[in-house]
């Protein structure tokens, strides 16, 4: 199974060009489903079958099946034994019901609903091809991202508060007079965070992608480069950029003229920027792309002669070889970063990696977690650490603590 997910600033066209995708893949009689984790849904329209989508996966044409997720019956399902003791504690607090309701609901939940949607769409069987439409970068990079975040809390402070609240919740219910959390609640923790660490080693993997889409402008360029980093920073491998709304060159008006050299200084950018990548280019259409047969050919003129579902090549961002001396060494992309931007420590059997506002917390495998951390450097737009056996007189120290 293949799976590709589509991210971009606003308004850059992802969804077009996701729905387009997802028809090209059908059109090749491969059984494909497109689904949108933008609570701001679309796809439906794009496709001009508002009417025929509904909670489950509908099929608007042969092999074609869109999906926009029933975010409050997800929700119910997921998060519901976690909000009854939220509201149970608002509840204590003499908070309205109503208001109490709205408050349990977390920001960003319908995001995460779709990824446990595609968990469960992936592991089912049914489909050759999943083709994500993602919410907005920023969205999409914090979404991609908790699975992480959410291990490093679940691995060292949800048992220490699991058994802290067992052994001294008939006080505390006594002493602060709110109801303090039961095993489900604590499970039910637990089973989100299986969940979605499924949905990280999924769309890590050697079968799953993610395509920047982007408008030839300074403003957005700039933001899908910070998007590549970040994207290789958390191990996800980008396989392509699509510059979309490109005006044609030709004859035309001054304006029109003026817009067309504009966009191929940015082009030239995005070239440079990306090199080693496939830059696919889709010129502004003289009308909406509105229906399967028009996405299609939309993204038959975009791909080319390409094939928009070769699975990615290479290693990943992530990989550990040995160099000449036989020394163990991490390789980290990290494209358009310098050194200075980087941050980098030691917690254990953990590197920190920290590049701007965001920090990856990497487990090393066990062969490297005894070693020590003999040096590290950025070359050609990747992080390299560099490990070697411990010091005998450190070790034998430790040792005798």
């Amino acid at each position: 199974m293949r799976i590709v997910l589509l991210t971009g600033k606003g308004g850059v066209g992802k969804s077009t060009v996701a729905a387009g995708t997802a028809a090209l893949a059908a059109a090749q009689g491969l059984r494909t489903l497109v689904l949108s984790t933008d609570a701001a849904h679309s796809l439906a329209d794009a496709y001009g079958a508002s009417g025929q989508v509904h909670a489950e996966p509908a099929e608007i044409a042969e092999g074609l099946f869109v999906h926009q997720v029933d975010a409050q019956l997800r929700f119910e399902q997921s998060w519901a034994d976690i909000q009854r003791y939220l509201l149970s504690v608002l509840d204590a607090a003499g908070m309205d019901p109503v208001a109490a309701e709205e408050m349990t609901v977390i920001p960003g939940a319908e995001e995460v609903l779709a990824l446990l949607e595609l968990r469960l769409h992936a592991r089912s069987g049914q489909w050759d091809v999943i083709v994500v439409d993602c919410a907005p970068t920023a969205e999409t990079l914090r979404l991609l991202a908790l699975p992480e975040a959410l291990g490093w809390y679940m691995e060292r402070l949800l048992p220490i508060q699991r058994r802290l609240v067992k052994a001294l919740r008939p006080v505390l219910n006594r002493a602060a007079g709110v109801p303090m959390p039961g095993d489900s609640v604590f499970d039910a923790i637990t089973r989100l965070h299986r969940e979605l660490d499924e949905v990280h080693e999924l769309l890590s993997g050697p079968d799953s992608s993610v395509r920047l889409v982007l408008t030839p402008e300074n403003v957005v360029l700039a933001e899908a480069r910070r998007a590549y980093t970040s994207l290789s920073l958390f191990g996800y491998r980008v396989d392509g950029v699509i510059a979309n709304r490109v005006f044609p060159a030709g004859d035309g008006d001054a304006w029109r003229a003026a817009w067309v050299d504009a966009q191929a200084t940015v082009l030239k950018e995005v070239d440079q920027s990306f090199a080693g990548l496939p830059v696919w280019r889709s010129e502004y259409q003289p009308g909406e792309p509105v229906g399967v047969p028009a996405l299609a050919a939309l993204a038959r003129e975009l791909y080319g002669d390409d094939d928009p579902l070769a699975r990615p090549s290479g290693d990943g961002p992530f990989r550990v070889n040995r160099d000449a001396s036989g020394a163990a060494v991490v390789h980290l992309a990290l494209p358009f970063v310098t050194r200075s931007e980087v941050g980098l420590a030691r917690n254990g059997d953990e590197l920190v990696v920290t590049v701007g506002s965001s920090r990856r917390l990497l487990t090393l495998p066990a062969g490297l977690a005894r070693l020590e951390v003999a040096g590290a450097r950025v070359e050609d737009g990747e992080l390299q650490v560099r490990f070697r056996e411990p010091d005998q007189d450190t070790t034998t120290r430790e040792a005798t603590r």
